[in-house]
């Protein structure tokens, strides 16, 4: 069996609170308590869990862009949070991320060429051409026209405004991409339409998803696994099939319970 792409363990963090004391110690927000995960290349992670267990907190210390108070993060084999700040840089290419906000995470004084190209231009110097080229390569995967690049934000859909970010996720060829609530501020009919897009984007160049969500639909209709995240411990794992129909742990119960439900005329 190949070793994982993404290999996290013993994951801990918390956040610092104000002081209630002048003299007293400062007290902490346990935040992650000891997570464990791994992801083989080619396949997709959910975790999932209710607002405040730390599954945004979790992708953030995968992105690199936290830094834990003790586990590891390894990609590729390497651990990402005891590279020198170089080495992190030019590791950044092989993961990147899709934020839940799609208007917000893009720049609305920048065209688009410019938003796609950024995580590029981090890594070298492209030449105008070369930018240029690769921004319409990858507004091409995902359906939108070569024209688009010169536009601004504000003139697309919610829909099209994600796909303009997972353009920028995947402008480096990444062999990772964390995708934190993708598709949880667009309306239900343009869901689909973007899950479809990055189930697509998987089988077509083998990308590997961790994909944050509080949405069990969504997590079942892209991933191969789903981990199940509360009050920042993992509680359970398996397959969505596993997990929907058989879930073992009454916080999965009560998160699969909860699960809207058409009523049968």
């Amino acid at each position: 069996m190949p070793p994982p792409l993404l290999e996290v363990r013993n994951l801990q963090h918390h956040y610092p609170l104000p002081r209630t004391r002048l003299l007293g110690p400062r007290p902490v927000l346990p935040v992650l308590h000891g997570v464990d995960l791994d992801i083989t290349a080619g396949r997709s992670l959910g975790v999932v869990g209710e607002s405040g267990s730390g599954k945004s907190t979790l992708a953030r210390i995968a992105m690199a862009l936290e830094t834990p108070v003790a586990g590891s993060v390894r990609l590729l084999g390497r651990d990402l949070h005891a590279l020198p700040t170089r080495e992190l840089r030019a590791a950044r290419r092989d993961f990147q991320m899709v934020f839940q906000d799609p208007y917000g995470s893009l720049d609305p004084r920048q065209r688009v060429e410019r938003i796609v190209t950024e995580p590029l231009r981090a890594l070298h110097r492209p030449t105008r051409r070369e930018a240029a080229e690769r921004a319409a390569e990858v507004l091409a995967q995902v359906g939108l026209r070569p024209g688009d690049a010169r536009k601004f934000p504000h003139e697309f859909s919610g829909g099209q405004r994600q796909r303009i970010a997972i353009a920028r996720a995947l402008i480096t060829r990444p062999r990772l991409i964390v995708a934190d609530e993708p598709v949880s501020a667009l309306d239900v009919s343009v869901q689909a339409q973007v899950l479809n897009l990055l189930a697509e984007l998987q089988e077509r160049h083998g990308v590997t998803y961790l994909l944050i969500s509080h949405d069990l639909a969504v997590v079942s209709h892209l991933c191969d696994e789903v981990l199940v995240l509360q009050a920042g411990r993992v509680v359970e794992r398996g397959t969505p099939q596993q997990l929907f129909t058989q879930p073992q742990h009454p916080y999965t119960q009560a998160l699969v319970a909860a699960v809207p439900r058409m009523p049968v005329v």
